[in-house]
């Protein structure tokens, strides 16, 4: 699995449970659902991606976005 397929999965997944929480538990983590996609917003635009420089340092491979 590429660098970039992981980190839209990890995406996904921190959204649906932040919305879930939200749901459930309190409006506020709604924070981490905005906070998650200016993150991948910014990513677009700059290739600059925290996760995908620690998944590089583990040994996944580059995809097209993250080299």
């Amino acid at each position: 699995m590429s660098i970039d397929r992981v980190v839209l999965a990890f995406a996904g997944v921190v959204i649906l449970v932040s919305a879930v929480l939200a749901a459930k538990v309190s409006p506020n983590w709604l924070w981490l659902t905005g906070f998650v996609g200016l993150n991948l917003l910014q990513s677009a635009f700059t290739g600059f991606c925290p996760l995908a420089m620690i998944l590089k340092k583990f040994g996944f491979k580059s995809g097209q976005a993250f080299d």
